[in-house]
């Protein structure tokens, strides 16, 4: 049985990140090469399968996490070049930050947090899905 609190939180999680990664793609997509086996932005039906970035975010039941569980972010730059980790910080600063403006309009109040976990952002916080993350 599905709970549809949790596919809205997934549904929400879904669009959000598509529009983030289009967002990604606009800023920075013509600035490294694809993979050679990466199909070019908008060439499948599917933003993580295409172009430059794959944004999203997986569960985790936050063992050894200073936030607990929640889902870390996941930013990956499908390329062979080399990226300064300056730039990969940026871009996920940027992706942080959008992710924490599109929560907050969708749901006020919920304490819904992102921040930096160890190397990745974790999202974690009270969604409204029958406990706490």
């Amino acid at each position: 049985m599905v709970n549809p609190q949790m596919e809205e939180w997934e549904d929400f999680l879904k669009k959000s990140f598509d529009e983030i990664d289009e967002a990604l793609e606009n800023r920075y997509g013509k600035l490294y090469p694809l993979h050679p086996n990466r199909p070019a932005k908008g060439e499948t039906a599917s933003k993580s399968r295409d172009g430059l970035f794959n944004v999203g975010a997986a569960f985790s039941p936050g063992f050894g996490s200073e936030h607990g569980r929640g889902w870390v972010v996941e930013v990956d730059m499908v390329t062979l070049a080399k990226v300064p980790k300056s730039v990969q910080s940026e871009i996920e600063e940027t992706v942080a930050s959008m992710l924490r403006e599109k929560m907050e309009a969708a749901y006020p109040g919920r304490g819904i947090r992102i921040a930096r976990d160890g190397a990745a952002f974790k999202i974690y916080g009270n969604i409204g899905v029958k406990h706490r993350l």
